[in-house]
């Protein structure tokens, strides 16, 4: 089975040289003049294998190495342990005080090691080391899935997606079951609007004559049940045969079954989202929560994101359009569809939406880190945006000098009639002038033409 070897460095002058080291472990012969065998510890089982593979993968230090490590220091402690991992190094230095040296060499002679294993370990025929390699790395692959702690966010992932394609389906098949069935009996279309009401009902009754005998109280109210009798009666569609009935009935089943199922689903999300981020849910909800999480891919990824980041997810496209056409940039992507968004006016949709993402940041950071699962921290958060929404809203009717505590006092109304009369003159603008010129002013005009008159004569002569 699997083992842990110690080799021991032989010359270590060559070592020095990081370029040319390849060349010493081109041959298991040169190989075996730079490093020897030191020491040997075979494993019971891939069990106990798996739990030491793991604990250097983390840079943890596993109890049977601890145990070979204290042999080798009571034995050479002046000597130097070179390590791949810097963290185990590190580990290995603090709790056995052993000297551990990490350097692009090691890194080099690592390369080497590895490339004249089956010549470094004799013993092991190459076919037995292929295969102890191969179960091994199928074991540590296998435990990682297993206990990987964003397993979780994949079924969150999987489930909302499945959602939005739930979604499209049924809306694309109930359009289709609508515009089938108008053709038979149009009326139905627009004395029910709820979908599922009309699927239930055209699957019960099917053809439009069997309306006047068929109960359907269970499925539509008394009021409306009426009005489809009397349109039915009266109804300008076209006959269809039994065939094509049955036909609208099954897609009228299916409808229904991915109805009840999109409705199973979200319990489920609903379940899930409250187990896992209890506060995200809290803040923004769960299908808005679910959405943020698939789309950085996973809760450990969307704690890493900024507030900013968190506003924005969603929008990446017009956010690149508008910094490339040089204009305003969006202030909310998928957290517009968040209920504190939404009950916002327009004017304050922004201050609200930057609010919001940075709450729901430190909720997200909570939630992804945080040993507590309660809810508190989320409505606590969610009062704060609530408080500070209602201010928002307030703010147009308090005062903008002073305080801007106490609310702005209208004066009271009071009703002044008063009785005007129409003017006429202010009809025209234009200047008022006699049409009938005074003799005054005629003759004066004769008199300056008769004195031009002389004037012109004179200069004449």
């Amino acid at each position: 089975l699997c083992v842990f070897f110690f080799l021991q460095v032989l010359n270590e002058k060559k070592l020095q040289e990081v370029d040319s080291l390849w060349k010493e472990f081109e041959t298991p012969e040169k190989a075996n003049k730079i490093v020897k065998l030191k020491h040997f510890e075979k494993f019971q089982d891939t069990t106990e294998a798996l739990a030491a593979s793991t604990a250097l993968v983390e840079g943890k230090l596993s109890k049977n190495l601890k145990k070979i490590l204290k042999k080798i220091v009571a034995k050479d402690a002046h000597e130097q342990l070179a390590v791949a991992d810097a963290k185990l190094g590190g580990v290995i230095k603090e709790k056995l005080n052993l000297s551990c040296i990490h350097s692009p060499m090691v890194t080099e002679l690592m390369r080497g090691i590895r490339s004249q294993i089956e010549g470094l370990i004799t013993g092991l025929p190459s076919r037995e080391m292929a295969a102890m390699c191969l179960g091994l790395a199928h074991s540590l692959s296998r435990y990682k899935l297993k206990f990987s702690p964003d397993k979780v966010d994949t079924m969150i992932i999987q489930a909302i997606s499945l959602l939005d394609d739930l979604d499209k389906e049924l809306n694309n098949y109930i359009m289709r079951c609508r515009e089938w069935y108008g053709w038979h009996f149009p009326e139905l279309g627009k004395i029910i609007t709820d979908n599922l009401t009309y699927c239930k009902c055209v699957r019960k009754v099917g053809d439009r004559s069997n309306f006047a005998s068929s109960d359907v109280s269970d499925i539509l109210p008394e009021e409306i049940e009426e009005d489809v009798k009397a349109a039915a009666e009266i109804s300008m569609g076209t006959e269809v045969s039994e065939e094509d009935i049955n036909n609208i009935i099954h897609l009228c089943d299916q409808v229904i079954e991915i109805s009840e199922y999109r409705t199973q689903l979200y319990d489920y999300l609903k379940n899930r989202m409250m187990a896992i981020a209890p506060n995200l849910t809290v803040m923004v909800g769960e299908l808005v929560g679910a959405r943020l999480i698939a789309h950085a891919g996973s809760l450990l990824n969307l704690a890493k994101h900024p507030a900013s980041t968190v506003q924005l997810l969603g929008a990446e496209k017009a956010l690149f359009r508008a910094l490339k056409t040089k204009r305003d940039t969006p202030k909310f992507g998928l957290i517009y569809h968040a209920s504190l968004v939404g009950q916002s006016n327009t004017k304050n949709k922004g201050k609200i939406s930057r609010m919001l993402a940075a709450k729901t940041a430190l909720t997200i950071r909570y939630d992804a880190l945080g040993e507590n699962t309660s809810a508190e921290m989320g409505a606590e958060n969610r009062l704060k945006v609530e408080t500070r929404l209602r201010l928002l809203e307030e703010r147009g009717i308090r005062r903008i000098s002073g305080t801007g505590k106490a609310l702005a006092k209208a004066d009271k109304y009071q009703n002044k009639s008063e009785v005007k009369v129409f003017d006429p003159s202010g009809d025209s603008t234009l200047p008022v002038v006699s049409k009938k010129r005074k003799i005054q002013e005629v003759d004066e005009q004769d008199t300056e033409v008769a004195v031009k008159a002389k004037k012109f004569k004179a200069e004449m002569k």
